[in-house]
This record gives structure tokens, C-alpha cells and sequence, in this order.
């Protein structure tokens, strides 16, 4: 049940994060807008504490996921460090789709981890 809350939880974070960043044209954009940006900051923190503290073996099945991005991260917006233009960009364009696909790979394999009453 509460890998299925944790997966619940990295699509309602991306989905935002889509929402988001649809209309952004560009990475100045974004880093132009103060309140999206923190909204996007706010979405990527809430995926990487996720992340954190998925199980262990679902971890060791996502040998995939760029654990090291994640948790460089997740340092920066919880220490609010600056800058961080880069990393948050990252997350946005490459973090966030590839664990999304990841999981979903992972998610068509092994189904029962997320199932409600797992």
C-alpha cells in the first residue's frame, strides 16, 4: 500500500509539474517567472523525498534512475542553495521523464508492488 501511495504521489507531482510547464517556450521562461518556478521547485522536492524512501529492493530494481541527480537535488532545494538553474532544469527535462518511464517499465513487471493492498 504504501509503495502504490509513493507512485500516486511522483504522478501527481509530475503531472503538475506538466501542467506547469506547458506553455514555457524556453528555459528563460521559466527562470523568468518567480512564482512558477517555485511551484516547479516545490514539485521536484516533493519527487526526490519520494524517491528517498522508496523500498529498498524497488530501488535496487530502478538501477536506471540517476539516484545521484535526485539526491544532489533534493540537497539544493531543501538547503535552498543557489544557484541551482542547472539542476532544476535537469530534473525538469531529463529527471522527471526518465524515472517516470522507469517506473512505469518496472510498474508492467512487477504489478502486485503496486497494488493498494500490497
Amino acid at each position: 500500500m504504501l509503495t502504490r501511495m509513493q507512485y500516486d504521489i511522483l504522478l501527481a507531482s509530475a503531472r503538475s509539474l506538466q501542467a506547469l510547464l506547458k506553455e514555457m517556450q524556453s528555459e528563460a521562461e521559466l527562470f523568468a517567472s518567480a512564482n512558477t518556478l517555485q511551484r516547479v521547485e516545490v514539485c521536484l522536492l516533493v519527487m526526490a523525498q519520494t524517491l528517498t524512501h522508496l523500498p529498498k529492493p524497488m530501488q535496487a530494481r530502478l538501477v536506471q534512475v540517476d539516484w545521484h541527480g535526485w539526491s544532489c537535488l533534493e540537497a539544493l532545494l531543501e538547503k535552498n542553495a543557489h544557484p541551482r538553474r542547472a539542476e532544476v532544469w535537469y530534473g525538469t527535462q531529463s529527471l522527471v521523464p526518465m524515472t517516470l518511464e522507469l517506473l512505469a517499465t518496472l510498474r508492467r513487471q512487477e504489478p502486485v508492488w503496486f497494488e493498494i493492498g500490497y
